[in-house]
């Protein structure tokens, strides 16, 4: 594997970081189509256990067996697979080396009615073990539960990166002081990212920004910020991950028209961003529609 001369670049950014992190890191960066552009696409199936199976399954069938999702991965030639621990090890063995891995270590579900919070399902032994790049954590700023799940969340970066694994943190503000339609505004998704970037997290997972500031004591610095477009609003989010120096990339949401799609992630890519995490828009659609809109997008980010 030759580095390219831009994700060398990228891991230089990461000066704290041991060699291991550094090479899973490349590895990531250097894995599929976008492989050496500094982009990424990545698939992650975690809807099962958010939604239920039926709701992200149903749509299509193919999806229910998780070797169906690591073969439209490997088949699209996306950086990475997310998944959580029981989907990953069926099929780590028949795939092993394939595609890079992220194991996704905690969850949360439709059943409960609760704060919103998320439960430890796996651990960095297990990533290990199924022979990740990382771990995949999820975060809630503003929930009452926030405070716990980053003490959680900065316990297992420590014991991944000191066994040389990453940390790809999805950082979901919702509850606390922050309103329902916030949960997406400018100021929230940035500071969104800036607060897992602070956390150490080595790729930050955020969804695309909306137009608007939700936190009160914001407003006025938000004055002069520029956010009537979506490539103003990345833009914006990129700044606030050190200054574009962290590997921010956005998720693709609940099911859209593929032109949509399309031109959304147009704009993530003008916007500075770093690539995409499409789940539910793609498992969900026919394997070689899903293959198609896949391509599409890969050829947004090689632009």
């Amino acid at each position: 594997m030759n580095v390219t001369p831009r994700v060398k670049e990228i891991l230089s950014w990461y000066e704290g970081e041991n060699p291991g992190v550094k090479a899973n890191l490349a590895r990531l960066l250097m894995h599929g189509k976008l492989g050496g552009t500094g982009k990424l696409v990545i698939l992650p199936v975690d809807q099962g256990y958010e939604h239920g199976p039926a709701r992200s399954f149903a749509p299509n069938p193919a999806a229910y067996d998780p070797h169906y999702l690591y073969q439209l991965a490997i088949d699209a030639g996306l950086s990475a697979y997310a998944a959580p621990l029981g989907s990953l090890e069926q099929g780590a063995d028949t795939f092993a080396g394939e595609v890079p891995l992220i194991l996704k270590v905690n969850s949360a579900n439709s059943l409960s009615d609760s704060v919103p919070d998320q439960a430890l399902l796996g651990s960095v032994d297990d990533a290990l073990r199924l022979g990740c790049v990382g771990i995949g954590f999820t975060i809630y700023p503003g929930s009452d539960n926030c405070f716990a799940m980053q003490e959680e969340l900065a316990e297992m970066t420590r014991e991944a990166k000191a066994k040389g694994l990453m940390t790809v943190v999805w950082s979901y503000p919702r509850g606390g002081k922050v309103s329902k339609k916030g949960e997406t505004a400018l100021d929230i998704v940035a500071y969104a990212a800036h607060m897992a970037a602070l956390m150490g997290a080595t790729i930050i997972k955020v969804k695309p920004p909306e137009k608007g500031v939700d936190l009160k004591d914001a407003e006025k610095s938000y004055k002069d910020v520029k956010q009537d477009t979506l490539a103003e609003r990345i833009s914006h989010v990129m700044q606030a991950s050190f200054n574009n120096k962290r590997v921010v990339v956005f998720s693709g949401g609940g099911a859209k028209d593929a032109d949509a799609l399309v031109e959304e992630i147009t704009q993530i890519n003008a916007g500075g961003g770093f690539g995409s995490i499409v789940g539910r828009n793609s498992f969900q659609r026919e394997k070689s529609e899903a293959i198609a809109l896949l391509n599409r997008i890969i050829d947004v980010y090689k632009s």
